[in-house]
């Protein structure tokens, strides 16, 4: 596959399975995957508060590769994520569709109405 080819997310499910079960050997368990899920989404908010936020780098050459971190840090998250959907049986495509119809039906003037979303300020 072509690494600048467009994927579906049932593709990616896929894709995550044989990975796991052939270079990966097997799934960690369902407990293990959730704990190396919060860790990678721990070293995401790490790079969001230096990127982002008020945080500096330890050491300024850092500052250098982290957008491209963020990525991989990013693409981690959401393969430990998708382990997770294929251990539990979670059609991560129904998932989303479902997902997004119950945001869409529950918001629709909610956020139209905020008061603090027309104020243009993005910290609260």
């Amino acid at each position: 596959m072509q690494h600048n080819s467009d994927i579906s997310i049932s593709q990616y499910q896929q894709m995550v399975d044989e990975w796991v079960k052939t270079i990966g050997v097997r799934y960690y368990g369902e407990l293990t995957n959730t704990a190396i899920l919060m860790e990678e989404v721990g070293e995401v908010a790490r790079l969001m508060a230096r990127l982002y936020g008020e945080q500096s780098f330890k050491r300024p050459e850092m500052a250098l590769t982290a957008h491209q971190d963020l990525a991989d840090e990013m693409a981690d998250v959401l393969f430990v994520l998708t382990c997770l959907a294929n251990q539990t049986g979670i059609d991560l495509t129904a998932a989303l569709h479902k997902n997004f119809e119950k945001k869409t039906s529950r918001d629709k003037e909610r956020h139209a109405n905020n008061p603090k979303l027309k104020s243009g300020d993005t910290h609260e």
